[in-house]
């Protein structure tokens, strides 16, 4: 069965420290909740101040948005911003990052008869894109058959070529062609007067599929409107067919184009060093502005709060140690880490919808690699009454993520100094009342010997707690014990002296008696009055025999004697003594010397026989055997007859014990004789038990004791 100590006790429920780290995990966790509740009111604080500075500006959003019922993605274009200036060569690999916002225009975008048009005859890709001043555009044109410009022709349109229709900052319409002779660098030329536009620069490649076109041209030529179209000329076709972005035949059609605007980009620099990405969109979901990157979006929740070489010994321990401990349960915030490409010319989100709606709104989301959490917020941007648009402000929660981080290793710092003091001083404590109390244990089991005799006195504690109270209560319950057991073990003695007298008076006055003639009544009683006399002289004899027996043993001095001589002697005594009996005698060849004194062998044998002489059966045998067993000599009494009642085997060798049926109590027994047994056998140190034998139909007693070593 599996025991605990007060010291195992004490750490097992010193487990309950363990709930503080919980408990500070827990709080912190909260406040990580209240920290992201102020983000997120910083945010909309932070979106609501620019979009302030925004009201009731017309002119920053006129030119751009126009005030645009409908914005058709494909038919009104968007200059995305580029990261890096776009090399003219046709290779169309500067191009690659921005793979996912080109568009593809098909036979949905085809002018005029759409009933001959193979898939394979004409679409394209197309996109176009603003670096600083200049605007680049980019054509991957799918063709199955190239036709170029002549060389000595002065027609343009005769052949495959793009058409360009713009309107120009001052209200005009202008409308270019470009048609290359040849693969390399080609310029566009007015369609009116047929002059070239060097503004208008290009590149022209021709592929397996078709053909690509890259061109670029200056800002300052481009107002809000502008189209594109390719015209294709087969061989073995009369008409040509014309695809583009928008109708260009029509001034009024033409798409818009959406650049994003300088002006508010220079109000956004203002706000450059909130620690947040800021956009500014249209009414249609179109970005006019950004500043910022998500990446080192993580707001004024982060400042100051850098990683600091570790200087002092306790800052080392702790980034070696403990940090790599408190970070298999938490997580660091990660800067590397994958945001959703937003396409800038349809921002997405339902705050970004509500905002455009009139009503400021915030949204949480998860990044796609779940490295990181990103909180966005709008706020609207009016115009007369109108919302015109919106500023959106996005921040990552890895700012709050170290606050918390941060918080949590001060606060897992102190709880583990905390639990580590509180489980040592436990620990101490612990012992300190265990040893207590396993010392009074150990004083009050020496001040009682095995056979609940008081042997010594217990040394009782000063203290004032509880232990100290229980050390006095056992000292003087131990006195008080000790006061009655000596009583009881003089009893005997007194009593066999003081009785002595008094029987010898009354046997000789019964002697004296029956020398006189007596009635038959008169000698029944005399004979029955001495039978009683005789009873009280064997009790006498008895208690006397063992007060002397324990006085003899206090004084007889031990010397060796060979143990196999005693046993044989005494034996053949026993079976002249008691012819009527049986006995089964096992004795071993060779000597077995023991130190003691040989009378009290045959004393301690003595008891034995008479105890199994008197609850033997009267057919069966008593077996005795003397064997040798490592370095001990084992005497082995055996009779066949009623068990040891269950829990008595430890008592029976106890004085004053006895098991006799009302029978054998008939005969006077003071329960004396197995005591006299245990005290041969503690003379000679060795042990004596009595056991009910294997086949259930009698008592074993065996006697060991130690061989003596020359």
């Amino acid at each position: 069965m599996l025991r605990f100590g007060l010291r195992s006790k004490f750490i097992l429920l010193s487990c309950f420290l363990f709930l503080l780290p919980w408990l500070g995990y827990e709080y912190v966790w909260e406040m990580e909740k209240f920290l992201r509740q102020g983000q997120e009111k910083t945010l909309v604080g932070t979106t609501r101040a620019l979009a302030t500075a925004l009201h009731e500006r017309p002119a920053l959003f006129d030119s751009q948005t126009n005030f645009l019922d409908q914005v058709v993605k494909g038919r009104d274009l968007y200059a995305y911003n580029l990261s890096n200036p776009i090399q003219l060569d046709g290779k169309l690999s500067d191009w690659q990052p921005y793979q996912s916002l080109i568009w593809h225009y098909d036979e949905r975008y085809l002018q005029g008869d759409k009933a001959d048009h193979q898939r394979t005859d004409l679409s394209f890709d197309h996109m176009v894109g603003k670096y600083e001043s200049f605007l680049y555009a980019v054509f991957k044109v799918t063709d199955d058959s190239l036709v170029y410009r002549a060389k000595n022709s002065l027609s343009l349109t005769r052949n495959d070529h793009l058409q360009i229709m713009l309107k120009t900052p001052q209200g005009e319409f202008k409308h270019y062609i470009v048609a290359a002779r040849q693969d390399g660098w080609v310029n566009a030329f007015d369609a009116e007067t047929k002059l070239p536009v060097t503004k208008i620069q290009g590149y022209f490649v021709s592929t397996a599929t078709g053909y690509n076109i890259e061109l670029r041209f200056p800002l300052t030529m481009l107002g809000n409107k502008l189209g594109f179209a390719i015209e294709d000329w087969d061989v073995d076709k009369v008409e040509p067919q014309l695809m583009s972005t928008s109708n260009i035949l029509n001034p009024n059609d033409i798409g818009s184009v959406l650049v994003p605007s300088p002006e508010i980009n220079r109000i956004l620099k203002g706000m450059g060093h909130s620690g947040s990405r800021i956009w500014v969109v249209d009414n249609h979901h179109r970005v006019l502005a950004q500043s910022g990157s998500i990446h080192h979006a993580d707001g004024v929740w982060a400042d100051g709060l850098n990683e600091q070489p570790a200087k002092t010994w306790w800052q080392r321990f702790e980034k070696n140690y403990l940090h790599p401990l408190y970070y298999k349960v938490l997580t660091r915030p990660e800067n590397e880490f994958l945001d959703t490409l937003h396409d800038v010319a349809a921002m997405q989100g339902t705050h970004i919808g509500k905002a455009l709606h009139g009503t400021p709104a915030s949204a949480w989301r998860l990044t796609p690699d779940n490295k990181a959490v990103i909180l966005s917020a709008a706020y609207p941007i009016w115009i007369q009454d109108q919302v015109i648009g919106a500023v959106i402000a996005e921040e990552t929660t890895n700012g709050v993520r170290t606050l918390r981080n941060k918080s949590l290793e001060k606060l897992f710092n102190v709880i583990l100094a905390v639990m580590l003091i509180g489980t040592v001083t436990l620990f101490f404590f612990a012992s300190r009342i265990s040893s207590r109390i396993r010392r009074l244990r150990d004083t009050a089991e020496q001040a009682i010997d095995a056979q609940g005799r008081v042997t010594g006195t217990i040394n009782y504690s000063d203290s004032n707690d509880e232990i100290g109270d229980l050390s006095r209560s056992f000292a003087n319950i131990v006195s008080r014990l000790g006061g009655y057991t000596n009583y009881l073990e003089t009893m005997s003695s007194r009593l066999s002296h003081e009785l002595r007298t008094p029987v010898a008076v009354v046997r000789s006055s019964l002697e004296n008696l029956q020398m006189q003639p007596q009635s038959e009544l008169s000698q029944k009683y005399l004979d029955r009055a001495s039978e009683g006399v005789e009873r009280l002289g064997k009790i006498i004899t008895t208690m006397s025999e063992a007060t002397r027996l324990e006085q003899s043993i206090q004084n007889a001095e031990a010397e060796p004697f060979d143990l196999r001589k005693v046993i044989t002697g005494c034996m053949q005594g026993y079976q002249l003594t008691y012819p009527q009996q049986a006995f089964t005698i096992d004795i071993c060849d060779s000597p077995l010397t023991v130190m003691g004194a040989p009378e009290f062998v045959a004393q301690l044998l003595d008891k034995l026989i008479n105890n199994a002489l008197e609850f033997n059966l009267y057919d069966s045998a008593i077996s005795v055997s003397l064997t040798k067993s490592d370095n001990e000599a084992v005497l082995t009494v055996k009779n066949k007859g009623p068990l040891l009642p269950e829990g008595l085997a430890e008592h029976i060798f106890d004085s004053m014990v006895s098991v006799r049926s009302q029978q054998l109590q008939q005969q006077p027994h003071l329960g004396l004789g197995l005591y006299i047994v245990r005290l041969v056998c503690e003379y000679h140190k060795g042990s004596v038990i009595a056991v009910n034998n294997q086949q259930g139909d009698g008592v074993e007693f065996i006697v060991k004791m130690p061989l003596f070593k020359c």
